[in-house]
């Protein structure tokens, strides 16, 4: 189920989430300054994100303040990437070079419906 505006969950919180589930994936934890790498944003930027992240219980933090997502936080990040990596794919298989997919599946993600999103994987 696609999770969308309409559920208080917007562009930057979907991002957000997403890069969270593949800096854990890669490293095992999550800092915030890594979170500011992966989407090149500012770490006050991160602060007052993750602050909203946590106040909507989509984030958690541990004793040495890495970042965790919740339950909640994680259905939305694997939501997300698993949205970003199928489009990927899709571009991929029409052609489109491997970094600009990348690119243009993360900026794509966010806004297609669940119907063409659901017709485009049925391609692959």
């Amino acid at each position: 189920m696609r999770v969308d505006e309409d559920n208080g969950v917007k562009k930057t919180t979907e991002d957000y989430l997403e890069a969270i589930l593949m800096i854990h994936e890669r490293q095992g934890y999550v800092r915030s300054i890594d979170v500011a790498e992966q989407l090149g944003v500012t770490k006050p930027s991160v602060t007052y994100t993750t602050k909203r992240l946590r106040e909507r219980g989509y984030i958690t933090s541990d004793h040495a303040g890495m970042l965790i997502l919740t339950e909640a936080g994680t259905k939305i990040a694997e939501n997300t990437y698993n949205r970003h990596k199928k489009l990927t794919q899709l571009l991929v298989k029409l052609g489109v070079g491997e970094e600009q997919a990348r690119a243009d599946a993360c900026k794509v993600e966010h806004d297609i419906s669940e119907e063409t999103f659901n017709a485009l994987c049925s391609i692959l």
